[in-house]
C-alpha cells in the first residue's frame, strides 16, 4: 500500500529543493556523529589510555540498533518531524557528553546516547515518502541517502586537521553544533506528518528488542577482541539472546507490539535478508581496503598496494561511488521498480567484491572495484529504503524504515568483526612484525563474496514475488 499523494510533491520546486537540502545536511550530521570520530580512533585510545577499540568503534552503531525501533514507532504515532527534532537533540546531548568526558566510563555512555543519530537517516526517508508522490520519492530518497557523501569527501581532510590542532574533542563539539542547527532547520522547513497511527509506544518491547540485538552484536564485537568463550562476551550473548527471545514471544501475542512479526510479509522479510547480507559484505570490504593499502607488494605476501598510487584516490573512490549510486538508482527505480534495481545492485556488488581478489595487489583494479562497491552501496541503500517503504502502509513507514537501518547495522557489525577475527587468526611474521597473511586476506574476501552470492540467491525470488503482488493489486 502506497502513501496517499494528496498535497504531495509531484515535481521539483523551491520548497522541495529546500527540504532535500535540509535532509541531506541532517544525514551529514549522522556521519559527523557516527563515522567522523573513527578517523581519530588512535588519538582517542591514547587519550583514554585504553586498547578497547571495539567499544569506541562500535558503541554508537550498536546504540543506534537500540534506538531505531523505538524512534521509528514513535514517529508513526507522534509525527516524523517531531521525533526527528528530538533525535537530533538527543544526539547533541551525547556529543557534548563525549566532548567533556574525563574517562572512558563517561565517554562510552556519551557515544551510546549519540547513537540516536542513526535514526535521523531512516526518519528522513520516511518524511520523503510522505511528502512526495511515489515516482519522485524514489529519486529524492537516492539524493537524501547519498548526497552527504559529497560533503564527506571534503570534510575528512578538515576533520583530521581540526583534530590535530584542537584535539579530538573538537569533532564532538562540531557534531553537537550541527545537530542543534539541523534541529532548528527541520522544525522550520520540514512539514509535520499528516499521517499518524493511534496507539501507544511499547517501551518495554523496545528495550527488550534493542537490548537483545545490542547484546548479541556486542558479543560479536567483543568476542573477536577478548575471546569468544570468555566471561564478559558470553554474558552479553546470554543476556542478548534471552532479551530477544522474550521480546519475540511477547510481541507475537501483543495487539499493539512494536513490530508486528506476524504480518511482516515474505517480500519484506526477503528484502531485509538481502540487505543484511549485502551491506555487511560491503562494509567489511571497506574495512579491508586501508589494511591492504599500507602493505607493499614487495613483502611477498600475495597482496599489497603501498607505493603503487595515491592512497587518497583509493579511499575517495567508494565515496564518489556512493554519491552517484544513490541518485542513479532512484531514477532507474522509477522505470523498472525498486526490487529490480536492488537486484542490479546485488549483481554489481558481487562483481565488485570478486574483483577485489585482483584489487588487493593491483592499484588500478583496486580503485575501479572500490568505486564499483561504493556505487553498489548507494544503490543498496536507496533501493532498500524504496522497496521496504513500498511494501508498508503509510501509517507504518517509520517502523519499517527503522528495520532497514537495523539490518544494515547488524550486517555491518557482524561481517566487520568476522573479517577482523579471520585476519587476526591468520597473521604471519614479516620482518619480525605480525602482519595479515595472504591466506587471511583472500579468506576475508571469500566470506564477503559468499555473502553477496547468498544475497543474489534471495533477491531474484524477491523480484518475482514483488512483481506478482503488483499484478495482484492492479487486478
Amino acid at each position: 500500500m502506497r502513501p496517499p499523494t494528496t498535497g504531495a510533491h509531484t515535481s521539483w520546486n523551491g520548497r522541495l529543493i529546500g527540504l532535500v537540502a535540509v535532509l541531506v545536511l541532517v544525514n551529514f550530521m549522522v556521519d559527523t556523529a557516527i563515522t567522523a570520530p573513527l578517523l581519530v580512533l588512535p588519538e582517542m585510545l591514547d587519550h583514554f589510555g585504553t586498547d578497547q577499540a571495539a567499544w569506541l568503534n562500535a558503541s554508537a552503531m550498536l546504540a543506534g540498533v537500540m534506538w531505531a525501533p523505538l524512534l521509528g514507532k514513535s514517529a508513526d504515532v507522534h509525527g516524523k518531524r517531531k521525533v526527528l527534532v528530538l533525535t537530533l537533540l538527543i544526539s547533541c546531548a551525547g556529543a557534548l557528553l563525549c566532548a567533556v568526558a574525563p574517562n572512558l566510563w563517561v565517554f562510552v555512555p556519551g557515544r551510546l546516547v549519540q547513537g540516536a543519530a542513526v535514526a535521523a537517516l531512516f526518519l528522513s526517508v520516511a518524511i520523503v515518502r510522505e511528502v512526495c508522490a511515489p515516482r519522485i520519492a524514489m529519486v529524492v530518497v537516492g539524493i537524501v541517502t547519498s548526497g552527504s557523501a559529497v560533503l564527506n569527501i571534503g570534510s575528512r581532510f578538515l576533520t583530521e586537521k581540526l583534530a590535530a590542532d584542537f584535539g579530538f574533542q573538537i569533532l564532538f563539539l562540531i557534531s553537537a553544533v550541527v545537530a542543534v542547527a539541523m534541529a532548528v532547520c527541520v522544525h522550520r522547513i520540514v512539514p509535520e506528518s499528516r499521517i499518524t497511527t493511534p496507539g501507544r509506544i511499547d517501551v518495554g518491547g523496545a528495550l527488550l528488542l534493542g537490548g537483545g540485538l545490542a547484546g548479541v552484536l556486542s558479543y560479536v564485537s567483543l568476542g573477536a577482541e577478548f575471546g569468544w568463550f570468555t566471561v564478559v562476551p558470553l554474558l552479553l550473548l546470554a543476556g542478548g539472546v534471552t532479551a530477544f527471545a522474550r521480546w519475540f514471544l511477547v510481541s507475537s501475542r501483543k495487539p499493539d507490539s512494536l513490530i508486528d512479526v506476524r504480518n511482516l510479509g515474505t517480500p519484506l522479510v526477503l528484502t531485509l535478508l538481502v540487505l543484511v547480507l549485502s551491506t555487511g559484505s560491503y562494509q567489511s570490504m571497506l574495512q579491508l581496503i586501508p589494511l591492504v593499502s599500507d602493505v607493499p607488494a614487495g613483502q611477498g605476501l600475495g597482496y599489497g598496494l603501498a607505493g603503487q598510487g595515491a592512497l587518497a584516490v583509493l579511499l575517495a573512490a567508494p565515496g564518489i561511488g556512493v554519491m552517484l549510486g544513490g541518485p542513479v538508482s532512484g531514477v532507474v527505480a522509477t522505470r523498472i521498480g525498486p526490487a529490480a534495481t536492488l537486484a542490479g545492485g546485488i549483481v554489481l556488488g558481487t562483481v565488485g567484491t570478486l574483483g577485489m581478489f585482483l584489487g588487493v595487489s593491483q592499484f588500478p583494479a583496486a580503485v575501479f572495484f572500490a568505486f564499483l562497491l561504493g556505487f553498489t552501496v548507494g544503490v543498496l541503500g536507496t533501493s532498500g529504503f524504496n522497496l521496504a517503504g513500498s511494501l508498508a502502509p503509510a501509517e507504518r513507514q517509520g517502523i519499517v524504515s527503522s528495520l532497514v537501518m537495523v539490518v544494515v547495522a547488524i550486517g555491518s557489525v557482524v561481517l566487520n568483526f568476522v573479517g577482523a577475527a579471520v585476519l587476526k587468526s591468520t597473521t604471519v611474521l614479516a620482518g619480525g612484525e605480525p602482519v595479515n597473511s595472504g591466506m587471511g586476506v583472500f579468506t576475508y574476501i571469500t566470506i564477503a563474496s559468499v555473502a553477496f552470492v547468498l544475497a543474489a540467491v534471495l533477491v531474484f525470488p524477491l523480484v518475482r514475488k514483488t512483481r506478482a503482488s503488483q499484478v495482484s493489486s492492479r487486478s
